[in-house]
């Protein structure tokens, strides 16, 4: 059976996250990127790679472990908790959707009720408490496929070949249109915060997923 890995990142803070966690996501064969609660992100740090991995948007936690479970996925929780196993033990068994928490708070309790069970990354020096989310996404995403057996893709040089842009990549949009305007007049009440762009102008880095996402 093949094993295949997903990224959930559920409300993610810095709109500037998504974008590398895309660029992770694409170099080490994620199959989907999901994104729960707010839609907006920002694509700088992707590189392009926005181009090459399916995004898929659902409005609630409960929706997206639905999906997952329909596609016989374990959900794994990047976090230390005292349940958590180290990532290096790769305590796998099949097809694994990897939960990645808000850059400040971690996962929420909610969150946590959703996952199977938790890894977390061992850390050896003393300076500091804990990875940026996209850093712990990259060594997560690495260890789930040396186990997976991922086959190492071909490289040219000193880099990676990547592979030509496809015409239409496929995005997914589980929302009604009445949810839909009610997330958007709550992105305009919080736009306040600074975590999401409001403004879409020609040097605008902000790609709402709005326009990346279709009708299944």
């Amino acid at each position: 059976m093949a094993r295949e890995s997903y990224v959930v990142v559920h409300n993610i803070a810095k709109r500037h996250n998504v974008g590398t966690l895309a660029r992770s996501a694409t170099a080490f064969g994620v199959k989907e990127f999901i994104l729960v609660g707010r839609r907006d992100f920002n694509s700088f740090g992707s590189h392009g790679s926005t181009s090459h991995l399916p995004f898929r948007h659902f409005h609630s936690l409960s929706d997206a472990r639905d999906f997952l479970k329909e596609k016989d996925c374990d959900i794994c929780g990047v976090e230390i908790t005292d349940s958590a196993l180290p990532v290096n033990e790769h305590p796998f068994k099949r097809s694994t959707a990897f939960l990645l928490g808000n850059e400040g708070t971690g996962l929420s309790t909610k969150e946590c009720e959703m996952c199977d069970f938790f890894v977390y990354i061992p850390q050896y020096g003393c300076g500091t408490a804990s990875l940026n989310v996209t850093v712990a996404a990259s060594i997560v995403l690495h260890h789930f496929g040396v186990w997976a057996g991922f086959p190492e893709r071909s490289r040219d040089g000193h880099k990676y070949i990547v592979a030509e842009r496809p015409v239409k990549q496929g995005k997914y949009c589980t929302e009604t249109e009445e949810s839909i305007v009610h997330e958007r007049k709550i992105r305009r009440e919080d736009a306040s915060n600074g975590f999401f762009d409001e403004t879409r102008n020609a040097e605008s880095t902000s790609s709402p997923l709005d326009t990346l996402f279709t009708e299944e």
